[in-house]
């Protein structure tokens, strides 16, 4: 059995999956979601941060694929993160 781990971003992706939890389904929280669903897929521990993103997408109404393809449209479109330094990947 393997030990849960914290991973180095869960403080600030905990607050972020707060917002999810109350959010609308927009560009940007869809991306928030997504970006989040891959970085807890495999991680040893965040069961709660899994959970909640889980919980969100049921309140919305659509599985992983639907919003991995809605996310790829939407990225297609231009930059999401228009506040953030487009040259940095926050995908670890």
């Amino acid at each position: 059995m393997t030990k849960e781990q914290q991973h180095p971003q869960y403080n600030s992706d905990r607050k972020v999956v707060d917002t999810l939890l109350t959010g609308e389904q927009n560009d940007y929280n869809l991306v928030e979601a997504a970006r989040l669903l891959i970085r807890y897929r495999d991680f040893p521990g965040a069961n709660d941060i899994k959970t909640d993103l889980e919980k969100t997408l049921n309140r919305w109404k659509i599985d992983e694929e639907t919003l991995y393809q809605a996310t790829r449209e939407i990225h297609t479109k231009g930059i999401v993160y228009k506040t953030r330094n487009a040259d940095s990947e926050d995908w670890a």
